[in-house]
């Protein structure tokens, strides 16, 4: 049999150019292969036909069997809608379309017998049944065991008559026209320890389940699959980058570091900063060249174990440089680290877009002579002209605000890469970690410093806003500083900011007394800047501002948040701006403003964000919530994330299986040279053979 992979979709019967230009434009379908896997998402049980006596306006979705008798039109215009009385010998019911009523007329004619599919609803005093799917009852679809599946399809398809029941017509010609059975793309080898069904049988089940046992087995074989050859791509690249790239050996600890730490270091490190410190030590002493993502919540220490790190560089004669995402986080990196690493003889410079021309030269001189040990900047850190003496290791801040042909360009710093450390302060739920950053090494700091006490979050609504005022007030009373921030989303952007003004003359208004400042992404850096350090100073005591400050200014002096719109952030955002606050011994709050009028969803979603601080539980929960699609910097990693039928946050064991099956493959085969797995290569080759290769990345 041909490869399906390579026969064109407008080939087969029924479909042609125009449909087939359709597939391509809407759902990316452009082979036979393409079509087979384009899934359904939800099956419903069709296998009961109800007589018309039988049913009520309560019912969900349910099948008939009957004749149109008659139809008739009524309403002018826009109004105008299409009825027609159906019977089945025992009773009517009435059909209702509000559109394309001359296509049903054409279509569907009275006298004729048809299957009905749809949703009952009681209606002065009559059943009637809206925009009901209707089938020919011969239609050979109709003979199977009744769970039939769903295809999501787009309006254009729609009006050009490929809705649900269309693809799967398709999908039945296509599968019925094969000159024999699929080629396996799995080895024997994988799917005897998975206990997986046969290719051919997942396939026609996915499609047109026999039964839900041999559905369910179906769907577990496909998502196992598609999670297996993820991880399988990642572990080899991985595998093959270790051996390929040997990293710098830092042989000891040296005074740089020992002086800091017995020296410098104001405060005991937590446990799990020593943990993380550590890891990183076997890391640069291995040979191999680390790759490590740093996951802690914001105020928990992940700066100083970054600066120890560098510190080791130095120690080992290397220089280091640290990236952050803005002008004004990166500026205060370079101050703490600075005044940190003076007192042990060690030269901290600061590259940002806003460096002077001559400062710049004088700065890049002093980089390629060594002179300066440590480089702390922005993404000016990247551009062609910065190079480095010897460059050892490098960390990334917020990684998922940079993207990974930016990081990319770091690597080229050096002949052999240094060591690369990334660090985010979005907690990153386990089965994304694995999946999204699958090539590198996780290491968690999971605890805070000592006498931090935990942010307390309060929901309150709209209509309590006259207590809210009074209590910040006594806040600010007590010398602390106030955030409120506002919604901004691209979609709703002119509304969102004229939100914010209004909000921001609001609070003027209600605090005539005090200085409000006000930030958002839309303005010039340097205003900007001059705004945010109004803040930091404590010049302004309350700010009002979007989201930019949830990567933003350390201000320790800040203890209440609130946050507008609550409903319109994701959990792992709400997070990351509830950890500006809460950077010093005081209690502080945050407080989420909502109106009254929230979904059961909604209101479940914030109630989680009031009962814990625990970053990762939010991050699971945000990702059962809204899906992996929407996580922060999924787009980033470089890895086709495009999962056709499994989910990250529901199928964690099927992953967890699919994982450690590739790393044993790997770590015996790491070229896939072995007979038994040719057809892994073949098939992996085929998977991921127009993706641009950022395993040399992070």
């Amino acid at each position: 049999m041909p490869d399906i992979a390579y026969i064109d979709i407008k080939y087969l019967p029924g479909v042609g150019p125009k449909k087939a230009d359709l597939l391509n434009k809407e759902l990316g379908i452009y082979s036979y292969r393409d079509m087979l896997y384009y899934f359904p998402y939800k099956y419903i049980d069709r296998s009961k036909t109800y007589r018309i006596k039988e049913i009520d306006g309560n019912m969900p979705y349910i099948q008939l069997r009957g004749r149109i008798l008659a139809y008739s039109t009524q309403g002018e215009g826009a109004r105008r809608r299409l009825t027609a009385t159906f019977s089945d010998g025992t009773g009517t019911v009435e059909l209702v379309w509000f559109k394309g009523i001359r296509f049903i007329t054409d279509k569907y004619k009275p006298g004729n017998e048809y299957t009905l599919f749809g949703k009952p609803t009681l209606f002065n005093g009559k059943i009637n049944i809206a925009h009901p799917e209707l089938d020919h009852v011969d239609d050979i679809l109709d003979r199977n065991t009744g769970l039939q599946g769903y295809y999501t399809t787009t309006e254009k398809m729609k009006n050009n008559f490929l809705n649900s029941k269309g693809l799967q017509k398709i999908i039945y010609n296509l599968w019925n026209s094969l000159q024999g059975p699929l080629e396996e793309s799995l080895s024997d080898e994988v799917i005897n320890r998975a206990r997986l069904i046969g290719i051919n049988d997942a396939i026609r089940n996915i499609h047109f389940p026999l039964s839900v046992d041999k559905l369910r087995l179906a769907e577990f074989r496909l998502k196992f699959e598609e999670l297996f050859y993820l991880q399988l791509h990642i572990l080899r690249y991985t595998q093959l980058r270790s051996r390929k790239l040997g990293g710098f050996v830092f042989k000891h600890i040296g005074d740089y570091f020992n002086s800091f730490y017995h020296d410098v270091l104001p405060f005991e490190l937590t446990e799990a900063q020593k943990r993380v410190i550590r890891e990183i030590r076997s890391d640069v002493g291995s040979g191999r060249q680390m790759n490590r993502l740093l996951q802690g919540d914001v105020g928990s220490g992940k700066t100083l174990v970054a600066l120890m790190c560098m510190l080791m560089a130095l120690d080992n004669g290397f220089q280091a440089c640290l990236m952050a995402p803005t002008e004004i986080l990166a500026t205060q990196h370079y101050e703490t680290i600075r005044q940190l690493t003076e007192p042990i003889g060690i030269r901290t410079g600061l590259l940002t877009g806003s460096t002077r021309k001559k400062e710049r030269e004088t700065l890049l001189n002093e980089l390629l002579t060594g002179e300066i040990h440590l480089l702390i900047g922005t993404h000016a850190l990247i551009e062609d002209t910065v190079n480095f003496s010897n460059l050892g290791m490098v960390i990334i801040d917020e990684q998922h605000r940079f993207g990974v042909a930016q990081r990319a360009k770091l690597w080229k710093k050096n002949k052999i890469p240094p060591h690369v450390l990334v660090m985010t302060a979005t907690p990153i739920p386990r089965t994304l970690a694995m999946t999204v950053y699958g090539d590198l090494d996780v290491s968690v700091i999971d605890e805070l410093p000592p006498g931090r006490k935990p942010v307390q979050t309060l929901l309150q609504y709209d209509n309590k806003r006259s207590a809210l005022y009074t209590s910040l007030r006594r806040q600010i009373e007590l010398g602390r500083q106030i955030y409120i921030v506002y919604p901004l989303i691209q979609e709703s952007e002119k509304s969102d900011l004229k939100n914010l003004n209004d909000g921001y003359n609001h609070i003027r208004e209600v605090f005539p007394e005090y200085k409000v400042c006000m930030v958002h992404g839309k303005m010039k850096p340097a205003e900007k800047d001059t705004e945010m350090q109004k803040f930091a100073s404590g010049e302004a005591q309350i700010m009002v501002a979007t989201t930019v400050i949830e990567v933003g200014v350390n201000v320790p002096n800040a203890s209440v948040m609130v946050i507008e719109n609550a409903e319109r952030f994701g959990l792992s955002q709400l997070h990351q701006l509830r950890g500006r606050v809460g950077r010093r011994a005081d209690q502080s709050y945050c407080i989420l403003m909502t109106s009254y009028k929230i979904t059961q969803d909604t209101r479940k979603r914030l109630e989680i964000m009031a009962e814990t601080n625990d970053g990762f539980r939010i991050s699971e929960a945000d990702l059962q919530m809204r899906g992996p699609g929407d996580m922060e910097g999924t787009q980033q990693s470089g890895i086709a994330f495009n999962l056709k039928i499994a989910n990250i946050a529901k199928d964690g064991q099927i992953l967890q299986l699919a994982r450690d099956m590739a790393r044993e493959i790997i770590e015996n085969d790491p070229y896939l040279e072995q007979p038994q797995h040719y057809i892994l290569k073949k098939e992996l080759n085929r998977l991921f053979a127009k993706q641009v290769n950022w395993s040399q990345i992070s």
